[in-house]
């Protein structure tokens, strides 16, 4: 099952990279994507970040790159340097500001001006779309960042009523009913209308991003064995299986509620396109385990496009140049995929 589709020429999808976090490693990936070329996967590249960080991680690599920093992207010209990296700089740091592994308010609030600086461009269609870097909720929430993660946050800026994170791999893609809930909240989270949003945002992104055009959809259980016809619980008789019976009439196959412990396995051998997880652990423990440095955290659902690496800030790798950049890449890729897939319905709607 392929992660996405390569954008056929010749359209070409501008992508905005935010850094993230200058204190972890998202500084190091960029460098080492942006050194193997800065047009990969046929799209073009705009860093929105801080070319301090930038300048101290090709250092830190020993890999140079030609960076050209624009203050608005109506500065931009790429025929004036083919060969540079371009960064736009909303906030102006020193490195100083950026010790590896100790973020302050000035890095924080950086990072929460990069995500609105390539959230703006994308709606005002400026980019195609948008990448992001980790960021550290933890330190953001410090320093008054009132939204639990990256998705919740662009999804205010998106003004997007419901969105889903999905998480793709290669050979599997999982998408979450509930994302970064409490354990013990989760059951009753799990209601059928949001069961029944899920399953439609997910498959009508399938069929608009990835050009699928009658999605497998495979929804697990909550329970053990899927509740085993209600002995270890009752979410999937009463919730569950009714919503899933609703899209009977949809261009949507879908099939559950499955149990937990054996669909991931067989969406792996290619079964189903997506896997629909009830919460945050049960759909990306097995992404991860199999995907681990190739899995892309995809946001479904908004006017938008993004996509973003499926790992932290790792700060205790910050600094070291020893960050793998194969999840990066990956979301790049993803990026221009889902981005080329937009323009082409766009243009043929003509």
């Amino acid at each position: 099952m392929p992660l996405s589709l390569k954008p056929a020429e010749p359209l070409t999808p501008r992508i905005a990279l935010t850094m993230g976090d200058p204190c972890g490693v998202g500084p190091e990936i960029l460098v080492k994507v942006l050194r193997q070329g800065i047009r990969p996967e046929g799209c073009s590249l705009i860093v929105v970040g801080d070319p301090s960080a930038l300048r101290r991680a090709s250092r830190l690599l020993l890999q140079p790159l030609s960076f050209r920093l624009v203050e608005d992207m109506a500065q931009l010209h790429p025929e004036e340097a083919p060969d540079a990296v371009v960064v736009l700089a909303p906030v102006a740091l020193e490195e100083r500001d950026m010790e590896y592994g100790r973020p302050t308010e000035r890095t924080c609030r950086a990072v929460i001006r990069y995500i609105q600086c390539a959230a703006e461009l994308a709606l005002q269609g400026r980019v195609d779309a948008i990448c992001t870097c980790p960021i550290n909720k933890a330190h953001l929430h410090r320093h008054g960042f009132a939204f639990p993660g990256h998705t919740e946050f662009l999804q205010e800026l998106t003004h997007t009523e419901e969105v889903v994170m999905m998480l793709a791999g290669p050979r599997l893609r999982v998408a979450l009913v509930t994302i970064h809930e409490p354990l013990s909240n989760v059951p009753q989270l799990i209601t059928g209308e949001r069961i029944r949003r899920t399953i439609a945002i997910t498959g009508e992104a399938l069929q608009r991003d990835f050009g699928i055009l009658n999605p497998r959809i495979a929804v697990a259980g909550l329970n053990p064995h899927a509740g085993e016809e209600g002995r270890f619980g009752r979410e999937e008789i009463e919730r569950v299986r009714p919503i899933v019976e609703s899209f009977a009439e949809s261009p949507f196959q879908l099939v559950g509620p499955l149990p937990p412990d054996t669909v991931f396995h067989r969406a792996y051998q290619g079964e189903f396109d997506v896997v629909v997880a009830m919460y945050h652990d049960q759909g990306l423990i097995p992404v991860k385990l199999v995907h681990f440095d190739e899995a892309v955290n995809v946001t479904l659902g908004m006017p938008i496009v993004r996509t973003s690496v499926d790992h932290g800030t790792a700060y205790d790798l910050a600094g070291r140049g020893i960050a793998r950049e194969g999840s990066l890449r990956a979301a790049i890729a993803c990026a221009a995929a889902m981005a080329g897939n937009r323009l082409r319905a766009q243009i043929s709607s003509r």
